[in-house]
């Protein structure tokens, strides 16, 4: 499961913050630690409507609790208020409780309690849901592998503007997993995706452009997608953009940058792809001056220094 992409919405993530900013009082220093109590951090009175029963009150310390916003993080509190939230049927509650399912954070991790909240939320329209409860279903985690019901929500997400679903939807189209197999289907939902600045979406639509596949073959398009992807880390773009600039397809024949992408995409690779990737890389490498050949290095290093690697 890629879970990199299971992350909150940002606009999510936004309202839920501006709410909890609010939701502070007074932080007194604990004797013990130097920390702030977390009984003292909430504000009383959010707290009291939480008890009452309020949900959006309860979705606030769930969420106040999960990122630790100015107390300990408390995964089990959390979960806890959280819970009496998605009870009442809130669908934020009930999508962030399926991630805190998935992740084992506050809860045993229980995949098929992350199906079903999910399954919850989804149902009422969060986009969010929608895509996670599809890569549940593309990975045959806390239900059946099925790649026709991954598309269904995939769709549903993608619809809604949902960029890692419009990836993901685009996937399908172009395997044939789930839906028929249409390569004109899936450029146009890469595109969407790319659009978003989606990188993985960006690379893809950019081989599309290159191999003249669901879209009218363009070089220039295929480069220029494909840096846009490399420029945000993603590796195998790195290859790709490498490989464009040693061969002058879709821009400019330029030996120095071609090593410096090279250079930098064989650190993200693994196995027999890295390999292939280094020897290309050396071989530039041997057409270079001295000079040339340092500069690209140093480049190479200030960029990874700046952008390091996700493990």
């Amino acid at each position: 499961m890629h879970k990199q992409f299971r992350t909150f919405p940002q606009l999510v993530m936004v309202c839920l913050l501006a709410v909890a900013s609010a939701a502070f009082a007074q932080v007194s220093p604990s004797p013990e630690r130097g920390q702030a109590s977390p009984a003292k951090a909430i504000d009383p009175d959010l707290l009291r409507k939480a008890t009452a029963g309020d949900i959006l009150s309860q979705r606030t310390v769930g969420f106040i609790y999960l990122q630790g916003l100015g107390v300990q993080k408390d995964y089990a509190q959390a979960e806890a208020w959280l819970r009496k939230a998605a009870e009442q049927g809130d669908t934020q509650s009930q999508n962030l409780l399926g991630k805190l399912y998935y992740d084992g954070q506050g809860v045993p991790r229980n995949f098929a309690q992350a199906a079903i909240w999910w399954r919850k939320a989804a149902d009422q329209g969060n986009a969010s849901a929608q895509y996670d409860l599809g890569l549940l279903y593309r990975d045959g985690e806390g239900v059946e592998n099925d790649y026709a019901q991954a598309a269904v929500w995939f769709r549903k997400a993608a619809e809604q503007g949902h960029a890692g679903a419009q990836n993901a939807l685009g996937v399908r189209y172009q395997n044939g997993q789930g839906v028929p197999q249409d390569l004109t289907q899936a450029a146009i939902w890469y595109r969407k995706a790319a659009e978003q600045g989606e990188a993985n979406a960006q690379n893809s639509l950019g081989v599309l452009f290159y191999t003249g596949r669901g879209v009218q073959q363009d070089l220039a398009q295929a480069a220029a997608w494909v840096r846009k992807a490399a420029e945000q880390g993603s590796a195998t773009a790195q290859k790709n953009l490498g490989a464009f600039l040693m061969l002058g397809q879709g821009v400019p024949q330029d030996n120095s940058e071609a090593y410096f992408w090279l250079a930098v995409a064989v650190t993200g690779l693994t196995g027999t792809e890295q390999e292939g990737v280094a020897k290309t890389r050396d071989a530039i490498a041997a057409k270079l001056t001295p000079a040339e050949l340092s500069a690209a290095r140093n480049r190479a290093a200030s960029w990874l220094a700046a952008h390091p690697r996700q493990r």
